[in-house]
C-alpha cells in the first residue's frame, strides 16, 4: 500500500470516528500550591470537541486521496 492511500485511509478513519464520538477528553496535571516541600496537584478534565465540518472535510479528503492515489498506482 503506498503512502497516499494509507494517508486517505487514516483521514477516513479518522473522519468516522469524529462523527460518531463528536470529540474526545483527557485529563491534565496542574500544580495548584507549593510551599516547599509539600506540593498540591490538582487533575483537570478537558474536553475537545471536533466540529461536524472537520470529520465531514476529513472523510472527503480522504476519499479524494483514495481515489487519486489509485488512478497513480
Amino acid at each position: 500500500m503506498n503512502p497516499i492511500r494509507l494517508v486517505a485511509v487514516v483521514l477516513i478513519i479518522a473522519g468516522a470516528l469524529a462523527l460518531a464520538y463528536g470529540g474526545f477528553s483527557y485529563t491534565k496535571d496542574s500544580t495548584a500550591v507549593k510551599l516547599g516541600p509539600l506540593e498540591l496537584t490538582v487533575k483537570e478534565k478537558e474536553t475537545v470537541n471536533v466540529p461536524l465540518w472537520a470529520g465531514i472535510g476529513a472523510i472527503v479528503v480522504g476519499g479524494v486521496l483514495l481515489v487519486a492515489g489509485g488512478k497513480r498506482g
